[in-house]
C-alpha cells in the first residue's frame, strides 16, 4: 500500500489565530502544512509571504510545503527556503527557466516541484524529471479556496502516476483543489499519493474526525 500523506492547506485557517490552528491540526494527524502563496499577478488573490512561513515554522515539526502561485518566482525562491520551508513547488507558466528555477530551489536545501494547472499540457515533465521531488496536480483552477474538484484531474493525475513509475524515481503526486471525504479515494485510485485539503478540513470543527475519516477512505483504496 502506497504511503499516503495529508497536507492541510492554511489557506482556510484562522489567521487570527495562525499558530494554534496549525498546531491542532498536524495534532489532529496532518503529515505536512500546505501553504498557499498567491500574488495577485499570476493568480487574482492575494495571501501570505515568507514572514508567515518565519512565523509557523517553530510551531510544527511537519514539513511545509509551499506552493508558489506568484510570477516570476525565482526572486521569492530563497526567501521562503530561508523562512523555514521544507517543499516548494510553482508553475512552469511562472519561470523563464524551469530547469534554473527547480536547480534553485535544491540549490537552496528544499524539494523541487512544478504544478500543473487544469489547461496547462504535461509535456514540460519530459525534460525535468530528474530534478523533480513532488509533481502537484491542480483539480481546480488556483487562486481561490473552497472550489469544487474538476473530475478531468483524474485522468491527469493517472497519466503522471504511469510517467512517474516508469521513471523509477521516488517523486511525490500531490492534488490540490476541492479535495474531500467523498472524492480523496478516486483521486488515490488514480495515482495521487499526497492530498492537499483546505476548507473540508479548517471549515469542520473537529480537524481529527475529518481527517482520519479521510486516512479511512484512503485504507479501502488498492493500487
Amino acid at each position: 500500500m502506497p504511503t499516503y500523506r495529508i497536507a492541510p492547506s492554511i489557506l482556510s485557517a484562522d489567521f487570527a489565530r495562525l499558530g494554534e490552528e496549525v498546531r491542532n491540526v498536524v495534532s489532529a494527524g496532518a503529515d505536512m502544512i500546505h501553504f498557499d502563496v498567491m500574488d495577485n499577478h499570476y493568480v487574482p488573490n492575494l495571501t501570505i509571504g515568507p514572514l508567515v512561513c518565519e512565523a509557523i515554522r517553530p510551531h510544527v515539526q511537519v514539513p511545509i510545503d509551499v506552493h508558489l502561485m506568484v510570477k516570476p518566482v525565482d526572486r521569492i525562491i530563497p526567501d521562503f527556503a530561508k523562512a523555514g520551508a521544507n517543499i516548494i513547488t510553482f508553475h512552469p507558466e511562472a519561470s523563464e527557466h524551469i530547469d534554473r528555477s527547480l536547480q534553485l530551489i535544491r540549490d537552496h536545501g528544499c524539494k523541487a516541484g512544478l504544478v500543473f494547472n487544469p489547461g496547462t499540457p504535461l509535456d514540460f515533465l519530459d525534460h525535468v524529471m530528474d530534478k523533480l521531488d513532488i509533481i502537484l496536480i491542480m483539480s481546480v483552477n488556483p487562486g481561490f479556496g473552497g472550489q469544487s474538484f474538476i473530475p478531468e484531474a483524474l485522468r491527469k493525475i493517472a497519466i503522471v502516476r504511469r510517467l512517474i513509475d516508469d521513471s523509477g524515481r521516488d517523486i511525490l503526486l500531490e492534488v490540490d483543489g476541492g479535495i474531500k471525504i467523498d472524492n480523496i479515494a478516486a483521486a488515490a485510485a488514480a495515482g495521487a499519493d499526497t492530498f492537499v485539503a483546505g476548507s473540508a478540513i479548517f471549515g469542520k470543527p473537529d480537524y481529527k474526525a475529518v481527517i482520519d475519516a479521510m486516512r479511512d477512505e484512503l485504507v479501502k483504496v488498492c493500487r
